[in-house]
């Protein structure tokens, strides 16, 4: 069910009621990632603040932010938070923790504060959010049709809101990239491109982060994605290369982009468009990184080395996860090994043909989950093998992390079996997620310890040594 308010007759505008309180938007993420980053992903902007903020903007609603990741220390965020009437946040599940203290770090300073929280941990975990008093509005789902009502009129809405959301991404105004935080150290805003986002190893700066689509439609048990946002249309090809062109003549000029898509390679008629028109309408034929699955390649293998080619689709990110079947039927994956095996093969044909006429060749960026409950070392066995097999592979390994909202997260949740609580959602790579994993298998399987067993059926020149715990990530 939507709950829908309307205004009473004799309440003021927005753009008065905007004179009268101080509202802060906070973007979160760890202390110091916009200082001293560890790496160029925790630079990366949100583009659901983005969004938000600009609807506030158009709607001529001031909001003043900074970021938890411009700061070294909560004494910092305190001191930053002083004398708002209002603190909003964006939850995801792994910045809970830095939403849960920061809410209470608002209440202390500012006691007559309010506090709006939105995002997918409010969808997914609302039992944690409601728990916590300092959170004194809670919106579910997606906010763009509420934010408005909701930021200046919060008293007519109860607690817990159910966010209403458009019904296609082309009804969102274009994302205002100066409202964005922006780096918080010379040596970080030399590199970093604002409001334009930093090189991360997939393409030239200065890069753009993007979207074309929301929400996955397939349901693999690790992912809680679909439990947030419910489906909506997809961008137009015209509207995503009018923005490019856009960010390229105006903030550039552009060397990449990432399309954060979820999943990009779904939709053959919007793909079939993106061939015809990209290549002769944008200012560049820029290269990217986006999306795709095992299966969908397998379905459309003809559709997808079009899009390789000439689209200049130089990073291709697919989600292999496991190198054994019964993993992938476990985690409810609908691919297959074979899939799996066919979309490589297919990747370095493809790179190897264009190899060799002198063209740099495509490269896979592929999220590769262990540590899943019920996995055996010959299952985890496979899936390195598959990693070694790969020709050319930015491999992105992670252990599986139980996040509430996913099938397989709330059944270890509720089995007692995750180690993630509100102090710890962070996403170090190392973390232990799951009581009973053997976690001191898996450092040794990357360490290289069981090489003997990876490398079976492998040729000689797949078989060099690879230090894959430097290929360890966030989950």
């Amino acid at each position: 069910m939507t709950f829908l308010f309307k205004k009473d007759k004799q309440q003021s505008s927005p753009q008065a009621a905007d004179k009268t309180v101080k509202r802060l938007w906070l973007d979160l993420g760890d202390l110091g990632d916009l200082v001293n980053p560890s790496g160029p992903h925790e630079q990366w902007q949100d583009h659901g603040l983005g969004l938000l903020r600009t609807i506030l903007k158009n709607a001529g609603i001031h909001t003043d932010c900074f970021s938890t990741r411009q700061c070294t220390s909560w004494e910092e965020v305190e001191r930053r938070m002083k004398g708002y009437d209002m603190l909003i946040m964006n939850v995801r599940s792994y910045t809970f923790p830095s939403a849960y203290r920061s809410a209470m770090i608002f209440k202390k300073i500012n006691p007559k504060g309010l506090v709006l929280a939105g995002g997918m941990h409010a969808t997914v975990a609302l039992d944690e959010m409601t728990a916590i008093d300092a959170f004194d509005k809670i919106c579910q789902g997606p906010g763009e049709k509420v934010i408005v009502d909701l930021v200046t009129h919060p008293e007519t809405f109860p607690r817990v809101i159910l966010g209403v959301g458009a019904k296609s991404m082309d009804e969102w105004p274009m994302i205002d990239r100066t409202l964005w935080p922006k780096p918080n150290s010379r040596k970080l805003e030399k590199g970093f491109n604002w409001p334009l986002e930093p090189e991360c190893g997939w393409g030239p700066p200065a890069v753009a982060t993007i979207l074309t689509s929301r929400v996955c439609p397939w349901q693999c048990v690790f992912c809680n994605e679909n439990s947030y946002i419910p489906n909506m249309g997809r961008r137009s090809v015209d509207a995503v290369i009018d923005e490019l062109n856009f960010l390229d003549k105006t903030y550039g000029p552009l060397g990449s982009f990432v399309i954060h898509d979820s999943m990009f390679f779904q939709n053959p008629t919007w793909l079939k468009e993106w061939v015809e028109k990209y290549p002769v309408k944008a200012n560049k034929r820029w290269p990217y990184w986006a999306a795709a699955r095992a299966d969908t390649v397998r379905q459309w293998p003809d559709l997808f080395e079009a899009v390789v080619r000439e689209t200049n689709w130089t990073t291709v990110s697919i989600g292999f996860e496991s190198g054994s079947d019964r993993v992938l039927r476990l985690i409810n994956k609908e691919c297959t090994e074979e899939d799996n095996y066919f979309a490589i093969d297919l990747l370095t044909r493809i790179g190897d043909d264009m190899e060799r006429k002198g063209l740099k060749p495509p490269v896979f960026w592929s999220n590769i989950m262990l540590g899943i409950p019920g996995e055996t070392h010959e299952d985890a066995f496979k899936t390195m093998r598959m990693v070694k097999y790969t020709k050319r592979i930015l491999p992105s390994i992670s252990f599986y992390a139980p996040y509430p909202g996913s099938a397989l997260g709330n059944q270890l949740i509720a089995e007692g079996k995750s180690r993630m609580t509100k102090e710890n959602y962070h996403r170090f790579p190392d973390d232990e997620k799951v009581v009973g994993v053997d976690y001191a298998f898996y450092r040794d399987l990357l360490a290289g310890k069981f090489d003997a067993e990876v490398n079976k059926g492998l040729s000689v020149i797949r078989q060099e040594r690879k230090n894959y715990r430097d290929a360890l990530i966030k989950a």
